[in-house]
């Protein structure tokens, strides 16, 4: 087992790697509660909605471990669950069948371009500067999202948008305790800083009385049965629901390619050209588990950016995302006390592995204004939208257009331009709402 993950290439161990399995599930966990919730408002009903969030978590970064070898974790994208249920089903009146119809369509078309290698020519079209902007700003994006989680920060008036939150609130104060006790531990080099500061925030949060312990530990899982199968893949072929199909594909596309490198590029995982060796197969993976996840009933599935907080805690390999896997398929019976972890509990953790991933700014060039408009844009909007597809996109179409007219034109990689088109169309095209 070992060899088969090349601990020895990467200087890690069972410890290391069980540690940040641990530690990527902790910070993923509310996915199990949160995405449910979200699809409800979609009419997909909250209990089987969990059981196929869980499975296609598990099964996805299951063969992330053994196949990919990779230490990412997979589960229903955040930002495209809430596209199809407030969007294309709220907003522009489609069932949820045909919604998963779009999205198995989308992970179709992932597998077959992933297996020609398309998607990987394309991965490696992108320059440097920009692969290390996504690190950047998804590390800006992790911070946002623990700061909100936390309460530190509130969403505020249209006029200001954010805000700073009740600092005494007695959940916030536990949360700061929990960003200062994980830098305390780290600047003291003490291994599994993350996930201790996580679990101990936890119990001081339950024996405090801010989080209430669970009813019950252990639970039978509810039926899949209404959900299963039950796409309409035929409903979502007409052209009418083009621009969703359309959107849906540029939003997997662009925020697996981003995570992908984002991550890897904090964890070292990146050769000397900045490509990330193999990237096909947790591309691939990626793509599989999107086709389960509607099969079974929900919504587009990849990378999570939260893998970033398992890299952080040491993990290398796939031993790391078999650990995760295990854990999600525990959570079929352990729900109740595994989501008893509460954002304030996790939030620290995000809002430290937002702080590491900023260092790889220092490998952009800031003084090639070609190179850093692009790189600022795709930084910022990933933030300032919520959307790392959005930043992507912003990216992709601003590095070609900024390079013609500094008279670069040639040194522009063919794919850059296929990515520029396409993120053209996702904003041509998108519903906006």
């Amino acid at each position: 087992m070992r060899h088969y993950f090349e601990f020895e290439k990467y200087n890690t161990n069972y410890k290391k790697e069980i540690l940040a399995g641990f530690t990527t599930f902790l910070t993923m966990a509310y996915i199990i509660i949160v995405n449910p919730a979200i699809l409800e408002a979609a009419g997909i009903p909250k209990g089987p909605s969990m059981v196929a969030t869980i499975f296609t978590a598990f099964l996805g970064t299951l063969f992330m471990g053994l196949y990919a070898k990779r230490p990412f974790a997979i589960a229903p994208y955040m930002g495209e669950n809430a596209f199809i249920a407030y969007t294309v089903v709220r907003v522009l009146g489609y069932s949820w069948q045909t919604a998963l119809g779009a999205i198995f369509i989308g992970g179709v078309l992932f597998t077959i371009l992933t297996i020609l290698r398309i998607r990987s020519w394309m991965a490696s079209a992108i320059p440097e500067g920009l692969k290390y902007s996504f690190a950047v700003g998804i590390g800006l994006f992790l911070t946002f999202i623990g700061l909100n989680d936390t309460g530190i920060v509130s969403i505020g008036t249209p006029g200001a948008p954010v805000r700073l939150g009740n600092i005494l609130d007695p959940a916030t104060i536990l949360a700061v305790l929990g960003v200062i006790l994980i830098g305390f531990l780290m600047v003291r080099k003490i291994k599994g800083a993350i996930l201790t500061g996580i679990l101990a925030v936890t119990v001081l949060s339950f024996i405090v009385g801010v989080t209430p312990l669970p009813d019950k530990l252990i639970s039978y899982p509810p039926d899949l049965s209404p959900i299963f199968l039950k796409l309409d893949i035929r409903g979502s072929l007409t052209w009418g629901f083009f621009a969703v199909i359309l959107t849906v594909f540029v939003m997997d596309f662009v925020d697996t390619m981003g995570t992908l490198i984002g991550v890897s590029a904090r964890s070292g995982l990146l050769d000397e050209n900045g490509n990330l060796p193999e990237i096909e197969k947790p591309m691939l993976v990626d793509a599989l588990a999107t086709i389960a996840g509607a099969l079974m009933g929900t919504t587009t599935s990849g990378t999570f950016i939260e893998s970033a907080a398992g890299i952080e805690a040491g993990g290398r390999t796939g031993f790391t995302s078999i650990v995760t896997a295990l854990l999600f398929l525990l959570a079929l019976f352990f729900s109740p006390f595994l989501t008893a972890v509460p954002a304030h509990a996790y939030g620290p953790a995000l809002i430290i592995v937002g702080m590491l991933m900023i260092s790889a700014i220092k490998k952009i060039n800031l003084e090639d204004y070609s190179e850093l408009i692009p790189a600022f844009a795709t930084i910022i909007l990933m933030s300032f939208t919520y959307n790392i597809g959005v930043g992507m996109t912003a990216g992709f179409i601003l590095y070609p257009l900024f390079k013609v007219l500094n008279g670069q034109i040639r040194s522009i990689h063919p794919g850059m331009w296929v990515l520029g088109i396409l993120s053209l169309l996702f904003y041509l095209f998108y519903p906006y709402a």
